[in-house]
């Protein structure tokens, strides 16, 4: 597992190490320095002409610092300092101090197309303001010169905290960060400014990142040892039973993609609720799975009795994929979330309705609501839901308000798992794809916020959310935007609980795995011919460990 900070938490870290334990700054610099010296040197021989693009603050000095290893080294380096050099830091003064006293060319004025390589060393993550004038030139110059560039911790002008630009950002080829990785470089779009990214060890002690304590973070191989053990002495009912409520009529493929990934995830048993005309295609591509339908045109009371027996059934229920939002899958849901006792998995069009019902509830005077409890708010809204039932949701553009999120809260069990991509989550919270696009992490806290829900943000970076985590995933590809990609995703998460993980762990270990299965898809096929029955095929892959 890997930590992940934003800037006021690489902030802490750095000053504690400081000012608590007592590693002095110049020492931590000077590591800084040989590190970003060090990747230059991976891709640059001797005939290169480097230049050193430094600002007056400790980034700055950073770049300073690397220029004058090289130097020493036998490189072509020369410094451009950009700003006022008796308002640049303490540190920064000193670094240049020390290439004078060493006689390495400091400037102010010099021609950025000359140099084949480039050290951005103009910003560092405290930038807290747009980029305009001098800076904002030297930056569209840089990007527009065709050099290899190396950033200092952060590309100048990208935020540490949104991944956006700051007005401008540079584009850089590879960036050195210090210490640990930044929210700002691993989502959209900023991991596309920070290109090739090296995490580089400058002595910040761990009790310095404990004392932190971000909630901020990423899997990595080794995290596969999480996931459930496989017994010697046990049965199919010793790995759970799933029960997939998918697959409205001519949407077969849906409940086959959630039914087959679970299965090669390792549940025991998979049962399929769906409409009698999938039975057919799904008997014949899927023996394994046991399978109750309905038939769409009698769908009656006897019908919802006999699905309830079925949630009883259940280790763990998932509803949505291929379902519709036709007035059946309305009831099944409603079912669904008054009398299911095992953990949910909500995904796709089972997150649609709840939008919808969403929306009705929140027509109703807020002190009307206050009088029922969350399960009476589950059960009384049936008549009300018949009502208003309304086709055309709106999409307010504002940001999420408390009673709205109470709402979602009042709907769902505890630990329910959400699986909403941006325009469900958007029909969601209504509010526009492009802010949820824009603030992903802010958003993701406020779902998340007083409650026991779970939030798989699908996304090309997805954060799974729960109170005190945000799991960031790094895996995957531009392939897996396919159709049932994320069906697959479903019966992942729910084959990891019906094996006894906790939905939370079961959400961030699923998004993970899947990823890592697209991947290996990619490798051996490409992007392009990249399909969701594909992503299942790897998981056998992924997941060959003991």
């Amino acid at each position: 597992m890997r930590t992940i900070v934003n800037s006021s938490q690489m902030k802490a870290i750095d000053d504690y190490t400081i000012k608590k334990v007592g590693i002095p700054a110049v020492v931590l610099m000077e590591r800084a320095a040989l590190s970003v010296a060090c990747q230059v040197k991976k891709h640059a021989d001797k005939q290169e002409r480097i230049l050193a693009v430094c600002g007056t603050g400790n980034n700055g000095a950073d770049g300073i610092a690397a220029a004058r290893i090289l130097a020493l080294e036998g490189y072509q380096v020369r410094i451009l300092f950009i700003g006022e050099e008796d308002k640049a830091s303490l540190l920064a003064k000193q670094q240049l101090s020390i290439v004078r006293n060493l006689g390495i060319t400091i400037d102010n004025n010099i021609v950025i197309t000359e140099y084949t390589i480039i050290i951005d060393a103009l910003f560092g993550i405290g930038l807290s303001r747009d980029i305009t004038g001098v800076y904002k030139d030297i930056i569209e110059k840089i990007n527009a010169g065709g050099h290899t560039v190396f950033s200092v911790d952060i590309p100048s002008g990208l935020s540490a905290d949104t991944a956006r630009p700051m007005g401008i950002s540079v584009k850089a080829d590879y960036t050195i960060t210090f210490g640990l990785n930044k929210i700002g470089m691993i989502l959209y779009p900023g991991c596309e400014y920070a290109g090739c990214v090296t995490v580089a060890d400058i002595g910040f002690p761990q009790l310095a990142v404990t004392a932190v304590n971000s909630r901020y973070f990423s899997y990595e191989d080794s995290d596969l040892d999480k996931l459930p053990k496989r017994k010697n002495y046990s049965n199919k009912g010793t790995y759970g039973k799933v029960l997939i409520i998918a697959g409205s009529k001519g949407m077969s493929g849906a409940c086959y993609f959630s039914a087959k990934a679970a299965y090669r995830m390792g549940a025991g048993l998979v049962k399929v609720v769906t409409s009698s005309e999938n039975r057919i295609i799904l008997q014949s591509q899927l023996p394994e799975a046991l399978i109750y339908t309905y038939e769409e045109a009698f769908f009656d009371e006897i019908v919802l009795k006999e699905i309830i027996n079925e949630l009883n059934w259940a280790d763990v229920i998932v509803i949505g994929p291929g379902i519709g939002i036709s007035d059946n899958s309305k009831r099944l849901l409603e079912v669904v979330l008054s009398k299911s006792k095992v953990p949910l998995i909500l995904d796709a069009d089972g997150i649609n309705l709840l939008s919808r019902k969403i929306n009705l509830l929140e027509q109703l005077p807020m002190q009307n609501m206050q009088m029922y409890s969350d399960d009476e708010l589950r059960n009384t809204q049936e008549s009300i839901y018949d009502k208003i039932y309304n086709e055309n949701a709106s999409s307010w553009d504002r940001t999420i308000g408390v009673d709205r999120i109470t709402l979602i809260k009042s709907c769902l069990p505890k630990n329910t798992v959400l699986t909403p991509h941006l325009k469900e989550l958007s029909g969601l919270l209504n509010i526009s794809v492009s802010k949820i696009a824009e603030g992903l992490i802010d958003i993701a806290d406020q779902c998340v916020t007083n409650n026991d829900l779970i939030f798989a943000i699908k996304d090309a970076r997805t954060i799974v959310a729960s109170q005190n985590e945000r799991y960031i995933n790094v895996t995957g590809n531009n392939g897996m935007a396919t159709g049932g990609s994320g069906d697959v995703l479903t019966g992942i998460i729910a084959a990891l609980i019906a094996q006894g993980m906790a939905s939370k762990d079961a959400a961030k270990l699923g998004v993970f795995i899947h990823g890592l299965a697209g991947d290996k898809v990619s490798e051996a096929k490409g992007n392009y011919a990249l399909m969701a029955s594909d992503i299942i095929d790897a998981l056998s892959m992924v997941i060959n460990i003991s």
